[in-house]
C-alpha cells in the first residue's frame, strides 16, 4: 500500500508565500515523476508543476517565475515553494506521484488527499 500525505496549505495574503510538502510512504521500490496539481471551484484539475526523478522540472505558464518544485529522493518527498501568491492561485492542491512498488508491476498513479490554499486580496 502506498500513501501520499500533503502538508503546508493555508490562508495567506496576496504577495505572500507558502511551501507545500508531500511525503510518500509504503511499499515503494521507486518513484518516477512527481507533481502538483490544483483544482479551483468550478474548474478542472490542472497541472501546476512536475519533476522527474532526475529533478528536471516543468511548470504551468501561470506559475513560472513564482513557484519552484523540488524533491528529496532519499525522503520520498516533493515540495512546492510558492512565492508572490495571487488570489487566482486559490485552489485545492494535490500531490501526484508515479510509483513502482516492490511487486514490480507497472507503475501506479497515486494522489494525495489535497490541501487547501487560499490567497486573499
Amino acid at each position: 500500500q502506498v500513501q501520499l500525505v500533503e502538508s503546508g496549505g493555508g490562508l495567506v495574503q496576496a504577495g505572500g508565500s507558502l511551501r507545500l510538502s508531500c511525503a510518500a510512504s509504503g511499499n515503494i521500490f521507486r518513484i518516477n515523476d512527481m507533481g502538483w496539481y490544483r483544482q479551483a471551484p468550478g474548474k478542472q484539475r490542472e497541472l501546476v508543476a512536475a519533476i522527474t526523478s532526475g529533478s528536471s522540472a516543468n511548470y504551468a505558464d501561470s506559475v513560472k517565475g513564482r513557484f519552484t518544485i523540488s524533491r528529496v529522493n532519499a525522503k520520498n518527498t516533493v515540495y512546492l515553494q510558492m512565492n508572490s501568491l495571487k488570489p487566482e492561485d486559490t485552489a485545492v492542491y494535490y500531490c501526484n506521484a508515479v510509483i513502482v512498488d516492490y511487486g514490480l508491476g507497472p507503475p501506479g498513479d497515486y494522489w494525495g488527499q489535497g490541501t487547501q490554499v487560499t490567497v486573499s486580496s
